[in-house]
């Protein structure tokens, strides 16, 4: 089992930066590879980026390309998502996901999830 913890959301306004973190506990936070999902109101939860167990690859869904960075920190157990240039449709909440294997765009390839922190960028 691991346990997710986001934190870092807030509201901010158009251009703003933000920095989400998740901090993971129960088993070796190593052995996951660790992804971020949104979810809008009345929209389904999508994929936003993703990053393997040791960091060395990252994957992003094409509409923050460029604005988003993952990354973690396997000391700390903590995975970021590092937004800049913030958009009103990027507000959602924003959750984090631990994942032993599988396609990493995929939400039901997650068994692990945190309880989501909202970002909301006003216009």
């Amino acid at each position: 089992q691991v346990q997710l913890v986001e934190s870092g959301g807030g509201l901010v306004q158009a251009g703003d930066s933000l920095r989400l973190s998740c901090t993971a506990s129960g088993r070796t936070f190593s052995s996951y590879a660790m992804g971020w999902f949104r979810q809008a109101p009345g929209k389904e939860r999508e994929f936003v980026a993703a990053i393997s167990r040791g960091g060395s690859r990252t994957y992003y869904v094409d509409s923050v390309k460029g604005r988003f960075t993952i990354s973690r920190d396997n000391a700390k157990s903590t995975v970021y998502l590092q937004m800049i240039s913030l958009k009103p449709e990027d507000t959602a909440v924003y959750y984090c996901a631990a994942t032993p294997s599988g396609n990493y765009y995929y939400r039901d390839s997650y068994p692990y999830w945190g309880q989501g922190t909202q970002v909301t960028v006003s216009s």
